[in-house]
């Protein structure tokens, strides 16, 4: 390929042809590659980046006699010191499925350790709670603790919580709320929000998704609530001000009765449980736009979109799936858009990543 060509790729076609050559030459070199397709010393580190941060390059292991040196004494000063060895050259190409399979594995370890950490709170928590508990006859630290039954009385207290609170007002929910109960919320978050009541609400990131609470949540970010959403919620809860604590008696029984306390002595163990995970959840909004995920594509855009990822050339695609080049060039423009990606390099990583390659390719 002349120099020429490749210049007017973009900087992710430039990454894909570097990693098709790899593939196609196990033995060569990144830099010997970038040579041969006329990269300049900018391009080159760009794609060398971007194949690194994708996983689809590892420097080269070590040959086995660099790994295991023998012991030699040390030099006297008479005798030069040995000039170690240069390290190995190269890197290793990994395949596309390999690096996302890696990919998903880091995240499952991030979401592992998330999860971990959730839990040793909650111990904390609980192993607080008895000092708390048996501290009622101090004056200044008191514990109300009641357990409700009766779900009449709970929205019976949280209405009138809408009333007697102060300064703040803290909730985590692990689901979407009722249908029927998104009005009354409404309502008081505007009630509260006129009285300069903060207000912070943390709900499971799944929720998200469910149409009826996308737009409860927008609505009530409108009326000035901070969202925040989390993959891992441990319980309901509300608390208020530092003498409010509503929560369940069962964590895992979002049917059982209700735990509610007042007095700071308690009160404030749940508020830094509360704190801790607010600060592990991520601002509404922030989150990332799910990918488009290729519904749209035909049996004929998936077949070319398959060989493109698979290296094959646009000539050969054309005479596999019995078109014209012109053709072809138009199936891959259509799956990019499809799939919402700049390049074919960018369709060929955001495919892989969306099981679109699982199937058998055509030769």
């Amino acid at each position: 390929m002349s120099k020429h060509a490749t210049g007017t790729r973009t900087g992710s076609e430039q990454a894909l042809a570097v990693y098709l050559e790899l593939r196609a030459r196990p033995t060569a070199v990144f830099d010997d590659v970038a040579d041969g397709l006329g990269l300049s010393a900018t391009d080159r580190q760009r794609c060398h980046a971007e194949l690194t941060a994708l996983g689809l390059i590892e420097p080269a292991p070590e040959p086995p006699e660099a790994q295991a040196q023998p012991t030699t004494p040390e030099p006297s000063e008479a005798q030069p010191r040995p000039t170690p060895p240069e390290p190995p050259e190269g890197q290793a190409v990994v395949e596309p499925d390999v690096a996302l399979v890696r990919l998903l594995q880091r995240e499952r370890e991030r979401l592992e350790h998330r999860l971990a950490e959730t839990s040793r709170a909650q111990t904390t928590l609980a192993t607080l709670a008895g000092p708390f508990l048996r501290a009622g006859t101090a004056p200044r630290s008191a514990v109300d603790v009641e357990v409700v039954a009766d779900p009449v009385r709970v929205r019976q207290e949280l209405a009138a919580l809408g009333e007697t609170v102060r300064a703040s007002v803290h909730s985590m929910h692990t689901g979407s709320v009722r249908r029927e109960d998104m009005a009354a919320e409404l309502a008081r978050d505007r009630a509260l929000s006129e009285r300069g009541v903060r207000v912070h609400a943390m709900y499971s990131r799944r929720i998200s998704s469910v149409p009826d609470m996308a737009q409860h949540l927008e609505e009530r970010a409108a009326l000035g609530v901070e969202i925040r959403l989390s993959p891992v919620v441990p319980m309901n809860m509300v608390l208020a001000d530092e003498n409010f604590a509503l929560l369940p008696t069962d964590p895992h029984d979002p049917d059982s009765a209700s735990l509610l306390a007042r007095g700071p002595g308690l009160v404030r163990s749940y508020l830094a449980l509360y704190a801790y995970c607010w600060q592990a959840a991520g601002r509404y909004g922030d989150e990332e736009k799910p990918e488009r995920g290729g519904d749209g594509l035909s049996e004929q855009q998936r077949a070319a979109l398959r060989m493109l990822a698979s290296g094959i050339k646009d000539e050969q695609i054309a005479k596999n799936l019995g078109v014209s080049l012109r053709t072809v060039s138009r199936l891959l423009s259509e799956v990019m858009h499809e799939l919402g990606a700049a390049s074919r390099f960018e369709a060929g990583v955001k495919a892989a990543r969306l099981g679109l390659l699982d199937g058998e390719g055509d030769a």
